[in-house]
């Protein structure tokens, strides 16, 4: 188990993605990730020695602070938080607060901690491990182009116990129109947006 990880931020604010749109929650946003999407939008997250380590205890004690102001749940995003062990974090996090733990993954490591929810946001170039596919209560593929929804439909079917969402690259009109398209004639899919970049919120 990792005491310390390295930690790009944290912050309180609303998730703008996903089932959980629009709820207050408490951001923990850690370093490292070698997937390396070129659409990435937080690529300075990439370099995990470029970030300091945190005590997973101060983690804890900030999400404590953030539950008590109106958080709902606490998210350990990146980066790629899975290249990680996460179990003292997600226990620390329980210990302390008690607030529902979610993890915001691509899948390309095996699971670790204990999240209460997992987003499960695979990539076409580093398809996601199979144990996480089955264990994802959402998955959200994002929409560049007609091979994406190709992709989409085959992780799918290894999750059914899943949400299923389409979410278009930023600025992408081409992955707008196609997630926008599927969701109209696929009743098992929605779209989700970046509701966080339109209303310029953290």
């Amino acid at each position: 188990m990792s005491e310390s990880l390295p930690v790009v931020e944290t912050f309180h604010s609303l998730q703008g993605e996903g089932i959980h749109a629009g709820r207050s929650a408490f951001f923990i946003r850690l370093a490292g990730c070698t997937v390396g999407c070129t659409w990435c939008d937080t690529k300075h997250s990439w370099p995990a020695d470029s970030h300091p380590k945190r005590l997973v205890m101060d983690l804890a004690t900030e999400a404590t602070a953030a539950a008590k102001t109106g958080a709902a749940f606490v998210v350990i995003t990146g980066g790629e938080p899975l290249h990680h062990n996460l179990a003292a974090l997600t226990a620390a996090i329980r210990a302390n607060c008690d607030q529902p733990v979610h993890l915001e993954t691509s899948g390309v490591d095996q699971l670790s901690g204990a999240p209460d929810w997992i987003t499960l946001s695979p990539k076409r170039h580093k398809p996601p491990r199979a144990e996480v596919v089955q264990a994802c209560h959402e998955l959200k593929v994002v929409v560049h182009e007609p091979a994406d929804l190709l992709f989409a439909e085959v992780v799918a079917a290894q999750a059914p116990q899943a949400h299923w969402l389409l979410q278009p690259g930023w600025e992408s009109e081409t992955g707008q129109q196609l997630a926008i398209e599927f969701a109209k004639t696929n009743t098992n899919w929605r779209l989700s947006l970046q509701s966080h970049k339109w209303l310029k919120v953290r």
